[in-house]
């Protein structure tokens, strides 16, 4: 049993807790193995942290002596959902491009039409705060509708300083909106603006030179890059890591999504929270990433759009102990995906992952992959981040194609999403 070492001061009104929510099995997570079952559980919080949790038998108490909100529940409760890998700050959309392809344009074709990443670009670029933020809350409410309590939202769609700016101040503005845990990832070394066509070495010197003045001003929690051959190479990357890591920051790489360029191990060198994408990571990366601790994030949004065949070493990961975290890579172009729920019944699809494993890295390893030490399980201590779900079952989540399953969210002790009338 998970419970309290020492019961906390009661609070004025003389109740120990704010909350209590009683009746549901609880997935903790908080374990090596399975998930950490409880059944007819109870768990309370108080200042924004879970307080107490257990069997509901064991209560120090009569519930209503005990918070001053009792919640009666069915089903089972599991950590928050934490979407480790997002781009959910832009403007416009790729819609259209999306039919040309299915109709055989291809991807060059679109691009010289002014389509691709350009055009996210120009329409971001074009919008100003209050319009991208009043473009990005849809995305990031369906995100917390279906389980979502923790977002990490990167830079990228601007490439000049006073965009992604923008950009990442906006990814804060979503966090305060919404009242939902954001972190934000700086990656100016995304993809090269027109403006510095045939000039990547330059565009890499002003990423780097953008970095400590957007630092100065709180806007960065890690910083990231697209190492690839339509992106840039791993001595670029380096630059824009070492720059990170003079600073302070760790760093997280869009690694091996189209090529083994030694992205994994280039992020493991630097310690690298994470490495995304990784579907042609080689062996020698996955044990380098193995020993220094840095997760592997799925992206099967982007791997399912894209109809890729080419698997992430998945055996491997598993094999020399690399935590593999599953994210939506929600983004205009190839994942345009708002539901992380989702993105786990696709990893069990496209990947083989068993449904604990996929809940795992949406929680657990998801939380590593953002360098959050207090989120991702259920256990005394932890933001009470949870979602009370409407199954029988955790394997359930990854079971149903789409739908809503989530009766409440909770993100700091605060109800966020409350569906139980429907």
């Amino acid at each position: 049993m998970n419970t309290a070492s020492d019961a906390p001061h009661r609070r004025p009104d003389g109740r120990l807790y704010d909350g209590l929510i009683l009746g549901a099995s609880l997935a903790t997570l908080d374990c090596a193995d399975g998930y950490g079952e409880i059944a007819d559980a109870a768990l309370a919080w108080r200042d924004g942290r879970i307080a107490w949790l257990g069997p509901r038998a064991d209560l120090p108490g009569a519930p209503a002596d005990l918070a001053e909100t009792v919640i009666q529940a069915q089903g089972w409760i599991t950590p928050g959902l934490i979407d480790c890998h997002t781009h959910l700050v832009f403007a416009g959309d790729r819609a259209r491009e999306f039919e040309l392809r299915l109709k055989g344009a291809s991807y060059e074709e679109i691009a010289r039409a002014g389509g691709g990443i350009v055009s996210s670009v120009r329409a971001t670029r074009a919008a100003d705060e209050a319009e991208l933020l009043r473009q990005s809350l849809p995305r990031a409410r369906a995100l917390l509708g279906d389980g979502a309590t923790s977002l990490e939202i990167k830079s990228g769609y601007g490439l000049d300083f006073d965009n992604e700016r923008k950009m990442l101040r906006v990814a804060r503005q979503v966090g305060d909106a919404l009242g939902v845990q954001v972190r934000t990832t700086y990656l100016g070394a995304h993809a090269l603006p027109p403006e510095y066509q045939g000039r990547a070495d330059d565009y890499i010197d002003a990423v780097c030179e953008w970095m400590p003045r957007l630092h100065s001003e709180g806007l960065i929690d890690a910083v990231d890059a697209f190492c690839e051959g339509i992106g840039f190479s791993p001595p670029q990357t380096r630059r824009v890591f070492e720059t990170a890591r003079a600073l302070g920051l760790p760093v997280k790489l869009h690694a091996d999504q189209l090529s083994d360029l030694g992205g994994g191990a280039l992020a493991a060198a630097f310690d690298g929270l994470s490495a995304d994408h990784v579907e042609h990571t080689s062996l020698d990366s996955v044990k380098a990433m193995a020993a220094h601790g840095t997760v592997a994030v799925l992206l099967p949004g982007a791997f399912h759009v894209l109809r890729e065949t080419k698997l992430p070493p998945l055996d491997a990961f598993r094999e020399h102990g690399v935590a593999m975290a599953v994210a939506t890579d929600c983004n205009p172009g190839t994942s345009p995906l708002l539901s992380l729920r989702q993105a786990m019944q696709l990893s069990c699809t496209h990947f083989r992952l068993t449904p604990e494993e996929a809940l795992r890295g949406a929680t657990v390893h998801a939380a590593r992959a953002l360098g959050l030490s207090d989120a991702g399980v259920l256990r005394v201590g932890a933001r009470a981040d949870f979602v009370q779900w409407d199954i029988g079952h955790p394997s359930e989540l990854c079971y149903w194609l789409g739908g809503r399953l989530a009766r409440r969210v909770v993100s700091a002790g605060r109800v966020l999403v409350d569906q139980t009338d429907r």
